[in-house]
């Protein structure tokens, strides 16, 4: 029969309907389908159907009908009768023709991103959908469909249409489908929609916090089991996501809202996505052999198909588990028995360890923010770790030391605990086990009556090493306990299958050398089902699924009868919010709508209290990276020896300031040294006005050099913004000197820009005012990381050196090799500043800062009046300050600086090129910026704003800033390194990719 063409249906639409519309094909599996607009822009779905059993489009129609009773959070079509009165058109072609009101929204296959918010939502809205109709009855309904899942055996048959591991994974959900049998045919039963697939789900034009907004197309409904409906809405809604079952449970959260599930529907639930998979799959097959030109019908084949083999590889156990939690049941069904017999059997400790002498537990803290731990230079070395328990447990005679169970840890935070999860990697951080820091050769004796399992050896750095399981009854039932860290001969004690009695021994505690390479403990694990694995159970979960995997593995603490867990609780991130506001400063603001609670650095990476890792592209503070181990050793050093003022001698000063003027050009000869950024501006403000005579000082428009008085006046970034005051009549700003959206552009900008300087200088001389000074960040921060033309200084410093004024370069943020040409940024201008002040590098986040100037400043400086500073110069400061510095030299990193600065900036550069959002590119090392604009160079703070959080989302911190809070700085400690830069970059290329980061497009930023 041959096909309407949009002409034939706007005459359709017209004859029937009395609709002057034009028409647009659309496509269609098994209707054809038309959007009719009119020209006073109202829409509607025509639906021509060659269906010859009228039943069924009634049956749709009465759905549709039921549906628009209910009280649904979303929309869905209005059958619309036709100028006879009817909802079904016969036309003389033998075809049927229906009209539907047309519903506004985008497909799900074209949102992106699907958030986890958008996949609850689509949850709630299908258990909506699927409650509803829980009173709707239809004849029709009761039908032979392949589409039906309970009859998607049909599949069995075409098997051989497959290959590889794609045969393996559909013949194994064929098999399940058939084993499951007995428990799915008598799972409840009612009409669903049966194929919420990715182009019948709409969703709002919303850009930054989109919503279902329509569930459409009723042509498969049928009357089935009613879990099918969650299944098939899975097989479709978390495609191309790294981590499906994560986005699974998403959908079943929400779903479980409206509708809920029995526990024998949600062991159906692993094998019904993977058969709809393979059905879709199998249609597809059979589909392009038809119409091998027609691309509609293979539309869900390549998603279907990346799905199937990760759903394949999900343990169908840990599926199960991990359903029942997002339904409210305990994810384990034995959790709650077992807990019951536990607490009815416990033993004593000594009933594993009979020859350990103990009058006391105590309970350790190695969570990741753990004191105890120290340093990642500490906590790796097994020696160093062994030693500090040794030391405790000196002062402690008598103590078992034991810690661990859902400890959130840092020793799982290396690339062999990472995975790509549905916002970036994850870290699986969770111990499972509880730890006993016993000594090395301790024997380890079996708990309870017990069959052994499994014997092991996990041979690889920080993992189990040695390792048996045991497995235990318990009323009809099975558990297991798992013995890690053990000696080489421990695995010859015992054989797999072999009986052994309460008390018998088992094992020895291991040493570093053979048992994983930790300090000698045991970790002791409990386990209601070992998942399939019988050599490596996971002992450390991910901080998302923890609540599944306590249900596995329960608490060590039940079978004892010593209490384990004596730890103080953790004080909750809402009363540490709620103490802040009440008792610190009301201006002290916290990042993110959610803010982060970091309890550890390491290098590039903030650490949260999950153990998850933050990529940091913000913090200069840290240059040399968070706490490396040589700065934190300098300063600990020290700080055991002395720590006192410079009124006193002392080498430490001396080496420090010889190591820090030989990184100067030889005219800044002199330094002080000071506690802060502001305080090193206060101090050369103060020098210059001393020197000079007078008090009206030049700076940038939007500098920002410190939180003090006399910084705060010469800071335009403070005083012209929120809650600022107006500007101090000494005060008298440049134009910010940005070449790509400023006042002036060109080659001969930068002489352009400095001319202000001169014109204010000779207004001051026509009044009988001489010039202080210039104070200036050489590169821009808060400006949006500009980059100064490049004659600008030069011009600058002549205008003020001829007026007899000081010039003042602001090194705060790039000095210390960040340029990575340069050790300075002023160096890049080829300018000759008389005093340059350094702050936050200086001491790698500790308490330090610096003013160099030339000896003529130095000396006219020195009026009688003694500058002492009581911290400024300390040994502890100076310790680390030269040690900062000889990490620089050591480690080559303003080559890196450069090196990778340059790779970030052409990388930049080229996602500019794939989005034009991306206006400017700039910077110089590992100080950058990127500024987003539309296509007038109008500013997008609210695309920078989506983008900044997103990122976090993805692990990677990132600032914004500029006059318009458009500009996303890059200015990360200096040990970043070109695989980070890699991290960062396909990170940004995943969210300029978002639908929100259109070009152009302006609405309220998403919030997180």
């Amino acid at each position: 029969m041959s096909k309407i063409t949009a002409q034939e249906a706007s005459q359709i639409a017209q004859k029937h309907f009395k609709i002057t519309a034009e028409a647009l094909k659309l496509d269609g599996y098994e209707d054809e389908n038309f959007l009719l607009e009119t020209n006073t822009e109202e829409k509607y779905l025509l639906k021509i159907s060659s269906e010859e059993n009228n039943a069924l489009l009634n049956f749709q129609n009465e759905i549709l009908s039921h549906l628009s009773t209910k009280n649904l959070t979303f929309k869905t079509s209005k059958v619309l009768n036709s100028e006879d009165g009817n909802s079904l058109v016969a036309l003389s072609i033998g075809k049927t023709a229906r009209l539907l009101s047309w519903l506004p929204g985008r497909i799900w296959a074209d949102v992106n991103p699907k958030t986890e918010h958008l996949r609850t939502n689509l949850g709630e809205a299908a258990g909506s959908l699927t409650k509803a109709l829980q009173d709707f009855k239809n004849t029709s309904a009761h039908r032979e469909l392949e589409w039906d899942l309970a009859n998607s055996n049909w599949t069995n048959k075409h098997i051989n249409r497959f290959h590889g591991e794609e045969k393996e994974a559909i013949q194994h959900f064929q098999n399940r489908f058939l084993e499951i049998q007995p428990v799915y045919k008598n799972i409840p039963k009612s009409i669903i929609h049966n194929d919420l697939n990715d182009y019948n789900i709409l969703v709002t034009s919303d850009l930054a916090e989109p919503k279902i907004s329509g569930l459409i197309d009723f042509g498969d409904s049928v009357f089935t089991q009613t879990v099918n409906d969650l299944a098939i809405t899975l097989a479709y809604a978390i495609t191309e996501i790294p981590d499906p079952l994560s986005a699974a449970l998403d959908i079943v959260k929400g779903y479980n809202k409206n509708y809920s599930f029995s526990e024998d529907e949600l062991k159906c639930l692993y094998t019904l996505v993977g058969m709809r998979l393979a059905t879709t799959l199998t249609n597809a097959s059979i589909k392009k052999e038809e119409f091998p030109d027609d691309e509609y019908y293979v539309i869900s084949e390549k998603p279907a198909q990346n799905l199937l083999l990760k759903w394949f590889k999900v343990n169908e156990s840990f599926a199960y588990y991990s359903f029942r939690n997002a339904c409210g049941y305990s994810a384990h069904p034995l959790e709650e028995k077992f807990e019951i017999w536990a607490k009815s059997n416990q033993i004593s400790l000594k009933t594993i360890f009979p020859t350990v002498t103990s009058e006391k537990i105590v309970n350790l803290d190695m969570s990741v923010g753990s004191t105890l731990l120290g340093n990642i230079s500490e906590y790796n070395d097994p020696e160093v770790s062994e030693f500090k328990l040794k030391q405790f447990q000196k002062h402690h005679p008598k103590t078992i030391l034991l810690n661990g169970y859902l400890e959130t840890r840092p020793f799982y935070t290396t690339d062999a605990f990472k995975s790509e999860g549905n916002n970036g990697p994850e870290y699986r951080t969770v111990h499972l086990g509880t730890d006993f820091w016993v000594p090395a050769e301790t024997p380890v004796h079996a708990p309870f009556d017990a069959i052994v399992k499994v014997i092991h050896h996990n041979n690889y750095d920080k993992d189990y090493g040695p390792m048996i399981i045991l497995e235990h009854s318990f009323e009809g039932d099975s558990f297991y306990t798992l013995y890690g860290h053990l000696t080489l001969s421990s695995l010859n004690i015992l054989k797999p299958g072999q009986i052994v009695k309460q008390g018998d021994l088992i094992a020895y505690i291991g040493s570093p050398s053979e048992n994983g390479n930790w300090a000698p403990h045991l970790h002791f694990q409990i386990i209601l089902d070992l998942l399939g694995n019988n050599e490596n159970f996971n002992g450390v979960a991910l901080p998302a699924k923890v609540d599944v995997w306590k249900s596995i593995c329960p608490n060590p603490n039940l079978i004892f009868k010593e209490e384990l867990e004596n730890l103080e609780e953790e004080l909750s991130e809402e009363s540490m919010i709620e103490f802040r506001k009440d008792h610190l400063g009301k201006g002290l603001s916290l990042s993110y709508d959610k803010p982060l609670h970091i309890v550890r650095g390491e290098g590039v990476y903030l650490i949260d209290i999950e153990g998850r890792k933050y990529l940091d592209t913000v913090n200069n503070v840290n240059h040399v990276g968070h706490q490396h181990p040589k700065v934190v050793s300098a300063g600990q050093r020290q700080m055991a020896v002395l720590n006192t003022n410079t009124r006193y001698l002392h080498k430490e000063i001396i080496a420090y300031a010889e190591a820090l003027l030989k990184k100067l050009p030889e005219h800044l000869s002199v330094i002080h040294i000071v506690n802060s950024g502001s305080e090193a501006n206060e101090l050369a403000l103060r020098m210059a006005k001393t020197v000079t005579g007078n008090k009206d000082i030049l700076a940038i428009e939007v500098g920002y050099h410190g939180n003090t008085n006399a910084v705060m006046d010469v800071s335009s970034y403070k005083f012209e913004g929120e809650g600022g005051f107006p500007k101090p009549e000494t005060t008298h700003i440049l134009p910010l000197p940005d070449s790509y959206r400023g006042k002036y552009s060109g080659d001969n900008c930068g002489v352009d820009y400095a001319q202000h300087a001169k014109e204010i200088i000779e207004t001051l001389k026509a009044e009988g005012k001489g010039i202080a000074g210039f104070i200036g960040e050489t590169l821009i921060s808060c400006g949006g990381q500009i980059v100064p033309p490049k004659d600008y200084f030069k011009e600058v410093y002549k205008h003020v050196h001829e007026a007899g004024g000081i010039c003042i370069a602001d090194e705060v943020q790039t000095g210390f090799g960040r340029m990575g040409k340069t050790f300075w940024a002023f160096e890049l201008y080829d300018v000759k500043p008389d005093i340059v002040t350094m702050g936050k590098p200086a001491g790698n986040g500790h308490p330090l800062a610096v003013v160099a100037c030339t000896k003529e400043v130095a000396e006219k400086f020195n009026t009688g009046m003694e500058y002492f500073n009581t911290f400024g110069g300390n040994p502890v400061s100076c310790a680390i300050g030269r040690t900062v510095l000889e990490i620089i030299e050591d480690e080559n990193l303003q080559q890196n600086a450069l090196e990778v600065g340059e790779f970030l900036k052409t990388e930049l550069k080229r996602l500019q090129k794939q989005f034009p959002i991306i206006g400017d590119v700039r910077g110089e090392g590992l100080f950058l910026g990127f500024e987003l604009n539309d296509s007038h160079k109008n500013p997008l703070p609210d695309q920078a704003s989506y983008l900044a959080n997103r990122m976090k989302q993805f692990g990677i911190l990132m600032s914004i800033d500029g006059p318009d809070h458009n500009v996303l700085k890059i200015k990360p400690p200096i040990v970043f390194s070109k695989k980070n830069a890699e991290e960062l970059i396909f990170r940004l290329n995943t969210v300029f990719g978002e639908d929100y980061m259109s070009f152009g497009y302006t609405q309220k930023p998403l919030k997180f």
